[in-house]
This record gives C-alpha cells, structure tokens and sequence, in this order.
C-alpha cells in the first residue's frame, strides 16, 4: 500500500526535519513545498507552473511520499486526503509557541550568520530581521502565524479529519519510531 505523509505546521515547527528523518527511515521520496513554491530572488514561483511540479513528483512517487510545508493558500486541496493526489497522513507539528520561536530565532540566525543558501540561489536577510511586516519577517510571521495554524488546524480536526497531532519531541520520536522502516511495507 502507498503511503503520502504531508507535514504541516508553523514556520520554525520542524516540518522539514521531520520529513527529512521521516525519509530518511522509510525511503520515501521527500517534496519540500518551499523549494516549489519559492523561486530566484524570493518571487514566488508561477502558481501552474509550482502545481505541475506537485502533480509531476506525485506522479512519479506512486508508492509513496512525504511532503513539507503548509502552502495551502496556493495547493488548495491538491495534497489534502481525498484528494487524488492528496496525502492519506497528515501530521500537525503543533508545539508550543515558545518552543517554535526559538527553533525560528536560531535557525534564521544561524542562516544569516553563515549565508545558508535555502532554495534557488534564496538566502536569509538580516535587514528582514527589522522589519515589522510578518511576510517579510520569518520571526514575526511564526509568532502571528501560530494562532491562526492552531485554530485552522483544531477546526479540521473538530471537522474529523484524521489528523496526526504531535505537541513534544517525545511524541514525535513515537511516531517516528511506530514507521516501518525502509524495506519493509509502509501503511497509514
């Protein structure tokens, strides 16, 4: 049976290190939406052209796939479950906020410091540490964006949607560990 695993999550919740480990013990091909979605110069990629992109990987992957970030403001339902592409696990990183910023405070620093380029030549701006917008913000946009993930995310759950909800490193060490690992059948 195929497997599609989307991770979703505040920015600075973990989503791709999660879906990094998960690949890394399933073997399942990894998509990380921001890499789709994002393009040179931080433009956003052209919407038909990123979904294409989804529709391609996912054709490619038949047996299976995790996928990372939100996105869902561009995906609309595309990866969402009963969806004909769309995943059949989701997992809520749903940590606490204070946990969240400082994982995006130390992450987006250490990117600044060392340069880390992200996606497509895409780097962390320190001038974007100034600035009060949270779209071109990381830090403010976690801290505004948490509330918002939780209560959108808490109505699909109350809505019944299955969804996988992680709130500690202890939980998420569970889940990852209750995957089988590469080589041996993968299920929901």
């Amino acid at each position: 049976m195929a497997t599609r695993i989307r991770i979703v999550g505040t920015s600075g919740s973990g989503k791709s290190v999660l879906a990094d480990r998960v690949s890394a013990r399933t073997g399942l091909p990894r998509l990380e939406l921001d890499a789709v979605f994002w393009d040179a110069d931080w433009r956003m990629r052209d919407l038909d052209e990123a979904r294409a992109r989804v529709r391609e990987f996912v054709r490619q992957h038949p047996d299976g796939w995790v996928a990372d970030g939100n996105w869902t403001s561009r995906l609309g339902d595309m990866l969402d479950p009963g969806s004909p592409d769309g995943a059949d696990t989701v997992v809520w990183l749903d940590l606490p906020r204070r946990r969240v910023m400082r994982q995006v405070v130390g992450r987006t620093l250490r990117r600044v410091v060392r340069r880390e380029e992200l996606w497509h030549g895409n780097r962390e701006r320190a001038r974007n540490l100034l600035r009060w917008h949270p779209e071109r913000n990381i830090i403010r946009f976690a801290w505004t964006n948490h509330p918002v993930t939780r209560e959108r995310m808490l109505g699909r759950i109350a809505a019944g949607e299955r969804i996988v909800r992680l709130r500690d490193r202890s939980e998420i060490d569970a889940w990852l560990a209750s995957l089988p690992p590469a080589g041996r059948s993968v299920g929901p």
